[in-house]
């Protein structure tokens, strides 16, 4: 069953002068400020799309690998990911890097490389980023 989330944004004015708002709809947990020296500066109690980009996907990352994980018959007992997205201006989002740390009882370092490295090219966030090099640092914790 598919399902769709929403989150929405309002705008004023132009690029470098304007500000805005991110609103989480779906979930109603939150509108958040924006603005361009938020975005390609110092967030300064801002948000950016790229830092909700990083949320997303250390996210889906997590799950993807817990999910994996357990699939192969060793669950783990915490997944801790970071989600780096860097932005160049007039560039765009130029790479994401993940860093993992987990505990995983019973899985050797060789084999939990491998599951991390399985979740990082089919989590759906991933995926949605074809195109950007998503690079990986994973380590049993």
């Amino acid at each position: 069953m598919a399902t769709t989330r929403t989150a929405g944004a309002h705008w004023e004015g132009p690029l470098m002068g304007g500000q805005g708002t991110v609103s989480l709809e779906s979930s109603g947990l939150g509108t958040f400020d924006v603005n361009w020296p938020s975005r390609a500066e110092k967030p300064e109690g801002r948000t950016s799309p790229e830092e909700l980009i990083a949320a997303a996907h250390s996210t889906c990352f997590s799950m993807a690998l817990s999910h994996g994980l357990a699939g192969a018959g060793t669950p783990p007992e915490t997944v801790d990911t970071k989600a780096d997205v860097t932005f160049q201006p007039g560039e765009g989002i130029t790479g994401v890097h993940l860093t993992v740390r987990a505990t995983v009882p019973g899985l050797s370092a060789e084999d939990f490389q491998k599951a991390a490295e399985a979740a990082k090219a089919n989590c759906p966030v991933s995926k949605a980023l074809t195109g950007t090099t998503i690079t990986l640092d994973a380590a049993l914790a």
